[in-house]
């Protein structure tokens, strides 16, 4: 095991700490998007609130996957094995699912959430 790899995973379980509060804040952002659209307000507000949540979503999943890093051990930085191996624990399979939902959600998201707002026109002239 390495230095760099155990300060990373140190890093990464700061990160991965943090995941609860970013996920709260996505959940939150989500409801703001919806009631933008149950109250169907304008274009550029509804795109705010879209973009808004999909920064909240890309901040919970970095989390998620720093977090899923942690969960595989330190010596998962420097072997692919042991990542494998470590997919394959309870702890582990819990966060590649969590991530792997975050991504589709997000994913899922950028391609039908956000509104599109028409780019303005240059004057002619």
């Amino acid at each position: 095991m390495s230095r760099e790899a155990e300060v990373r995973h140190h890093a990464d379980q700061e990160v991965g700490n943090s995941f609860p509060r970013l996920l709260e804040k996505a959940r939150e952002a989500e409801h703001a998007l919806r009631a933008a659209q149950a109250a169907q307000v304008p274009d550029d507000e509804l795109r705010a609130a879209g973009l808004a949540f999909d920064r909240a979503l890309t901040d919970a999943l970095r989390a998620a996957e720093a977090a899923r890093r942690a969960a595989f051990g330190i010596k998962a930085y420097d072997d692919r094995i042991r990542r494998r191996k470590g997919v394959a624990t309870p702890h582990g399979a819990m966060w590649d699912a969590e991530v792997s939902r975050l991504r589709t959600l997000r994913e899922e998201h950028r391609l039908t959430g956000i509104a599109r707002v028409p780019r303005p026109m240059p004057a002619a002239g």
